[in-house]
């Protein structure tokens, strides 16, 4: 089966290759992204995440997805120097860059849970498979209709980050200036969670950030820096 919605402001694509009924997993899916981002959009103001950033909930107060999301971010902050941060003067409390892979994963085990064995759920370009091998395209940083990259992934995930679709929207918490040093940074790894995380804190560590990116455990990188020059690490299943 194969079906595309627009949720959380991007295409959410999901492919299963498996035999079987799945429409059931595929609207449970849908529904708990549309759930995630009623709950967690920073840009709907009776949010969870806007009534916290503005200070009307205590922490004794929040849900248990929300503790988690916070608790992530809170690791990646500290793991990156504070160069990854979600509370940054003149935004507010944004917790986006966690919650896309957090909540995508989560959506990946659904599928699971409903018996598929063979997916591919791609949500606006960061993407998580089961079974496989999939081949998923890197987008070229400066040209829109090329790939920079294919890579072979069985049984893991695989996001990046950038500046080609949304400008300079990654900031370094550490400057509250536009992360610099790479054009494009694409991490592999075993769950969406740690990929999309790890990509996003990587990119606002600057040119220090494939290695840092490099040095997680599981994790394969592919970037772009600044001058055009192509740093990957040995273990990225490039074809």
């Amino acid at each position: 089966m194969r079906r595309v919605e627009h949720v959380m402001g991007f295409p959410v694509s999901l492919r299963v290759d498996d035999e079987g009924e799945f429409t059931e997993a595929a609207d449970a899916v849908y529904a708990w992204l549309r759930a995630v981002d009623a709950r967690f959009s920073p840009f709907i103001p009776g949010s969870e995440v806007s009534r916290y950033g503005r200070g009307e909930l205590a922490d004794d107060e929040l849900s248990a997805d929300l503790t988690e999301v916070l608790g992530l971010c809170e690791q990646y902050r500290a793991a990156t120097g504070g160069a990854f941060d979600v509370r940054l003067p003149g935004r507010g409390f944004d917790p986006c860059a966690v919650v896309k892979g957090w909540s995508v994963q989560r959506a990946a085990g659904l599928l699971a849970a409903a018996g598929a064995r063979r997916f591919c759920l791609n949500a606006g370009g960061d993407v998580v498979v089961s079974g496989g091998p999939w081949r998923v395209g890197i987008r070229h940083p400066e040209r829109a209709d090329q790939v920079a990259a294919v890579l072979e992934v069985t049984d893991a995930a695989v996001a990046t980050s950038g500046r080609y679709e949304r400008g300079d929207h990654i900031l370094d918490g550490r400057t509250g200036r536009p992360a610099t040093g790479l054009l494009s940074l694409t991490v592999l790894a075993p769950t969406l969670t740690e990929a999309d995380a790890t990509a996003t804190a990587a990119f606002a560590l600057g040119a220090d950030g494939p290695a840092w990116a490099a040095a997680r455990p599981g994790c394969e990188v592919f970037a772009v820096d600044a001058g055009r020059s192509v740093l990957r690490t040995p273990g990225i299943p490039v074809v």
